[in-house]
């Protein structure tokens, strides 16, 4: 017997997020009644997370389902929603979420000019498309976005595929959406640009050496803030930042990469904060400034750490 508020869930889009997400609200004992799929890999992805889920055009995922949830890229959502709309795809009490960091309830404007129910349901995770991704859905939080009223369903949902919702105003989805990006994607392109200098100095695994130092950093960041912050900037050691800049800027003169730019930037904005926490004096704070535009390259001996 299928549990009281059970809904005939269409999947639109079988990308990593929306195939993983069907897959956990199927298993909460909801009906996924449709999938879209264009591509062989979403294809595939698909079959593997919705066995026996019908691949159906999106009009007819729309017309079959009480809950649709649109899983594509953020530029392709209002075109999508307003197209449905023109086509008067949109039913009156039909829920319609989609899953958008960027964007909150806003977009879906013309769901809500036919009687439906927008929801923004974000989850803050990175997925792979597979399997795995649903025990990670355990330990995920996700953004939230509704009108007062309708808020209590879509933390429904997101409690049933076994995250935690956390609400985000409809006027703060861009700068939530901007700190998952600046912390997460950027994550990626400074493990990337560590491991390139590594392997250029002859470390065959950079990943072994890295590993353990940004667990332990990450697990120390996010434990005790920005009273973790150690190394060279953060002790005011100019001569070893100023030593840094320099090879940084030969390696980058051959490359003509973008680590210089990286390090520059985060060397500066470290600084700042380091100020702003009393462990920078304003002395120390003009100097390293001073290194890493290029200014001053002398300054007090190195000391040792990372």
């Amino acid at each position: 017997m299928a549990k009281p508020g059970r809904l005939g869930v269409g999947i639109i889009g079988a990308g990593k997020v929306g195939a993983v997400l069907g897959a956990a609200l199927r298993a909460a004992e909801h009906a996924v009644v449709g999938v879209s799929a264009v591509s062989d890999e979403s294809k595939e992805r698909a079959e593997t997370l919705l066995p026996g889920v019908p691949v159906l055009d999106v009009q007819d995922i729309v017309e079959r389902s009480e809950l649709v949830l649109l899983a594509v890229p953020d530029d392709a959502l209002g075109g999508l929603v307003q197209g449905l709309a023109k086509l008067g795809a949109w039913q009156p009490g039909q829920l319609v979420a989609h899953t958008s960091g960027r964007f909150g309830v806003g977009i879906l404007h013309p769901v809500r000019a036919a009687g439906a129910v927008p929801l923004a349901l974000h989850p803050a995770m990175t997925f792979t498309g597979m399997s795995l991704d649903l025990t990670r859905l355990l330990d995920c939080t996700f953004g939230v976005t509704a009108d007062a009223a309708m808020l209590p369903i879509a933390q429904a949902l997101v409690v049933e595929m076994g995250a935690e919702p956390v609400a985000i105003a409809e006027g703060d989805r861009t700068q939530y959406h901007a700190a998952l990006a600046h912390g997460s994607n950027h994550l990626v392109t400074l493990v990337a640009q560590a491991s390139q200098l590594l392997r250029e100095v002859g470390v065959d695994n950079p990943e072994r050496m890295l590993g353990p130092l940004l667990r332990a950093t990450l697990e120390n960041a996010l434990a005790s803030g920005e009273s973790a912050l150690t190394g060279p900037v953060a002790r005011g050691d100019v001569g070893t930042v100023a030593a840094h800049a320099e090879a940084l800027r030969e390696q980058d003169a051959g490359a003509g990469g973008d680590i210089l730019e990286a390090y520059l930037s985060m060397a500066r904005a470290t600084a700042r904060r380091a100020a702003s926490r009393g462990l920078l004096k304003p002395d120390q704070l003009d100097a390293i400034r001073a290194v890493l535009d290029g200014t001053d390259n002398d300054g007090p001996q190195a000391t040792g750490g990372n």
